[in-house]
């Protein structure tokens, strides 16, 4: 009885629980640092992770069924944020031939991703023949599928991976557009919801600082 009177006094109260959506191409990269800090400095809220296609996600955001989400949209529609701007762009493996190939093989996204009819527009209006190799939107068959040398893909400049080469006009390929990072927040949302987007957009504004300052 002592050890669990004990144990009830060092362990915070239950406060709430979140659901934070995040795609496919953005959790890698901001999901870690982003639910790291909110639990340190929120540890009795829990957080549900969500992870899919940013069309979904938006969808579910709609609905009521996420409390935070970020989303990769060419826009920015009414309800959400604008958190930062990145171009999407081609990618292979450094030092690889897949984009010299005719077809061109390509690692697409799921009928749901984004990216995925930008770039088949792109291609057709540049009229270079493609083949898919891949076609979901987890990331780890789409990485695979470049490291082997297999397939180029459309990724967001920001989310490349080391070891991976971004691939300019010189290999044919054509330009994509710039995408958008979206912060949504459910119009009802608590206070542990803000607080949970205010750590969203901490990061999300300090990669792009740090994005700059590469580039620069």
């Amino acid at each position: 009885m002592n050890d669990e009177l004990c144990l009830a006094t060092r362990t915070p109260p239950f406060e709430a629980e979140l659901r934070f959506g995040v795609p496919y191409d953005l959790i890698a990269g901001f999901a870690p640092p982003i639910l790291r800090d909110f639990a340190s400095a929120r540890p009795a809220v829990r957080v549900s992770l969500v992870c899919e296609d940013s069309r979904l996600i938006a969808e579910a955001v709609r609905r009521g069924d996420l409390d935070v989400a970020l989303t990769t949209e060419r826009d920015t529609p009414a309800g959400a944020e604008a958190l930062a701007t990145d171009r999407l762009v081609w990618v292979g493996r450094a030092g690889g031939t897949a984009h010299r190939r005719d077809p061109l093989p390509v690692s697409l996204g799921a009928q749901t991703c984004v990216f995925r009819p930008v770039a088949i527009e792109a291609l057709a209006r540049a009229r270079r023949d493609w083949r898919a190799v891949c076609e979901v939107s987890r990331m780890e068959p789409v990485y695979a599928a470049i490291e082997a040398g297999l397939a180029v893909a459309p990724l967001l400049r920001r989310s490349v991976p080391r070891g991976f080469a971004v691939l300019g006009r010189a290999t044919r390929l054509p330009t994509l557009p710039a995408f958008r990072i979206n912060l949504y927040l459910r119009p009802d949302a608590g206070p542990a919801a803000c607080e949970l987007a205010d750590h969203v957009r901490a990061h999300v504004v300090a990669g792009r600082k740090l994005q700059r300052q590469r580039h620069n």
